[in-house]
């Protein structure tokens, strides 16, 4: 049913205030959002120059017992047929040179030519029941409101504890954990919370994409180390050399996406040692612990005289199969928690609260539940690197994640956008090409990458359309 309400515009303050409970008062500077919550029909265009109007001159007409379905509009709306030239896309120059996701790229032509998606990195699984069920329970226990914004009381705890039982370090729940919207919100919360322009920040190619995009909105300057094939291993002297008295950070992830490195022991010794050496901080992305396959996972937050100038940041997604709940947070000593929550408050504020909830009981899932995790994957694994091998590509070792990193240029094709469109649109099989992983594009052109987060079906009927459509190059 809608409801009426009324409107009081005080000329005073700026403000505009509701009879009804639901709203609260707005600055004009809110106002153009303020009318587009009163109803999916209200249409209003406030630009800035007309809410400046408003606010000097107050020529506001008050809007008395109008219901919710009224239209509300401030000036004429310009005909559709009278149109002439569509208008130019506007984005702010710190993210003109980002274009659609490559992800959103390859996921449209996989639904356009009915191909087999080993791109994009979501399970075609669920997760598990317990989860579930305890998010339904959430929901019927009337668990719907706002969450506290730094997390559900019992969701911070149980990070905290399966922190400790991962690394040995005991954290302080209420003052060292962050929980945000998927870990990609917890990276942009920290860079944003704790970078300035102009501060210099780490990071190695091949990287998740969201990370260059949102060391731009920063204003940072980005460094960059390119992790090679076969072993992808940390050229620890040239990252020693592109450290200066403005290097802010060393943004990381271990296991690594999109290769499958996992970053040794005797690296991330030599990263601690340069990080205690220079006054740096480290963001360490962690979301694949739980998917470590040939050696155990390693948090650099854990080493001697790291965790006071660490940020590790994980997820609830890739461990439990549920990617669409965006669940993340951020583990960080008090001093830097305070630039994350501060971020964390203007970005998202809160995270839903039902999901926390049943994160929580996810954390607190036994042992068991990780072990069989391992076994399954591996299974997958064997599945895909076997079969990539049978067709033809060169494939790359992948210690941990779920992705495998091969080289295509067996079969002829002159860079990795070009292979992957020909796999999708002649073989039906989707990869991501990994160019857009680097900054300088040119350096993954040989490279491509697999995802084996899919049931073993799945992965077999990708592998024989590869070995019937796919030839190599005489």
């Amino acid at each position: 049913m809608l409801h009426p309400f009324s409107l009081r515009y005080n000329s005073s303050h700026c403000t505009w205030t509701s009879s009804h409970e639901m709203f609260r008062p707005y600055t004009l500077n809110n106002t153009a959002n303020f009318f587009q919550t009163v109803s999916r029909n209200t249409r209003i265009n406030l630009g800035i120059s007309e809410k400046n109007r408003i606010c000097r001159t107050s020529r506001v007409q008050p809007i008395m017992a109008s219901p919710i379905s009224t239209a509300v509009t401030t000036q004429q709306q310009p005909d559709s047929s009278q149109s002439t030239a569509p208008q130019p896309l506007q984005v702010a120059k710190r993210l003109e040179k980002f274009k659609t996701t490559i992800f959103t790229q390859m996921s449209s032509l996989a639904i356009k030519h009915g191909a087999i998606n080993l791109g994009q990195g979501f399970p075609n699984f669920d997760g598990p029941d317990f989860v579930k069920e305890a998010a339904i329970q959430a929901i019927k226990d009337g668990k719907n409101q706002y969450a506290r914004g730094y997390g559900v009381p019992d969701l911070n705890s149980a990070i905290a504890e399966r922190f400790k039982k991962d690394t040995g370090l005991v954290v302080d729940p209420e003052k060292e954990v962050t929980v945000t919207s998927g870990c990609t919100e917890a990276i942009a919360a920290t860079i944003l919370g704790l970078i300035n322009p102009g501060d210099e920040v780490i990071v190695f190619a091949p990287f998740y994409d969201s990370y260059e995009a949102t060391l731009s909105m920063a204003g940072a300057k980005i460094k960059c180390i390119t992790l090679k094939p076969p072993n992808f291993s940390i050229p620890i002297d040239e990252l020693k050399s592109i450290v200066s008295k403005n290097t802010r950070a060393i943004l990381m992830n271990t296991p690594h996406n999109p290769t499958g490195k996992m970053f040794t022991a005797e690296e991330l010794g030599k990263i601690t040692s340069l990080c205690i050496e220079n006054d740096i901080l480290v963001f360490s992305d962690e979301v694949y612990d739980k998917l470590s396959f040939e050696m155990d996972h390693i948090s650099i937050a854990s080493l001697p005289g790291m965790f006071d100038r660490t940020v590790t940041l994980n997820s609830l997604g890739k461990t439990f199969s549920l990617t669409g709940w965006k669940i993340g947070w951020a583990i960080a000593p008090p001093h830097l928690t305070w630039g994350i929550r501060q971020a964390h408050s203007y970005l998202t504020f809160a995270t839903s609260t039902p999901m926390q909830h049943a994160a929580a009981a996810a954390l607190r899932a036994p042992d068991s539940y990780y072990d069989e995790l391992k076994r399954d994957y591996n299974a997958k694994k064997a599945i895909l690197v076997d079969g990539l091998k049978s067709v033809g590509f060169r494939v790359y070792p992948s210690s941990g994640t779920y992705f495998v990193v091969v080289d295509h240029t067996p079969f002829g094709l002159e860079n990795d956008i070009a292979f992957c469109e020909y796999l999708i649109k002649e073989v039906g099989v989707v990869a991501i090409p990994t160019s857009v992983f680097y900054l300088n594009p040119e350096e993954g052109k040989n490279l491509v990458r697999f995802t084996f987060c899919k049931d073993e079906g799945t992965l077999r009927s990708a592998v024989e359309r590869m070995k019937e459509k796919l030839f190599l190059k005489k």
